[in-house]
């Protein structure tokens, strides 16, 4: 299995590493638009319902393009750290705490996703409070903890690649 992996990486090498890199850049890029940028010019709307509605429709489109760009994260993470041939080397540390990153990115993330979810299923029964109560926490601590450690991921990357 090994060998295949290398052999798969070696002839893809160029492609893997865009895709790691893409999708990198939109999952942490989404995640800072819709902190920095989004969840602020929502704060502007006054009508409780329609505020709690937008943030609940854009998080649910982000959560949705994002899904397979994780999926690509994770596949092509595996297939570089044994194509880059990284075990016994100095480095090979730096790739297990990008592992655990994007690890606990992932499971945040469907922490998030599952919040966000039940907090729709409340919004279309009306329960407005609650809806809100659950969806909270996303743009004020767990969205900005991905943020972080996405972009700490980020920079070990570059580290790993040699830059």
């Amino acid at each position: 299995m090994k060998e295949a992996m290398v052999t798969f990486f070696g002839n893809y090498a160029a492609l893997l590493v865009f895709l790691h890199v893409l999708s990198a850049v939109v999952w942490v890029g989404g995640m800072i638009a819709i902190r920095v940028a989004v969840h602020p010019s929502l704060q502007s709307i006054e009508d409780p319902k329609i505020k709690l509605g937008k943030t609940l429709q854009i998080v649910g489109r982000l959560f949705h393009l994002v899904i397979p760009f994780i999926v690509i994260l994770i596949v092509t993470a595996t297939l570089m750290a044994v194509g880059l041939g990284f075990k016994g080397t100095d480095l090979y540390w730096l790739v297990h705490v990008k592992e655990v990153i994007w690890t606990v990115m992932t499971i945040n993330f469907i922490y998030m996703y599952i919040r966000r979810k039940k907090a729709q299923k409340l919004f279309d029964t009306g329960d407005l409070p609650g809806a809100k109560a659950l969806v909270a926490p996303l743009p004020n601590l767990l969205l900005p903890i991905n943020i972080v450690l996405g972009v700490a991921a980020i920079f070990s990357g570059v580290i790993l690649r040699g830059f």
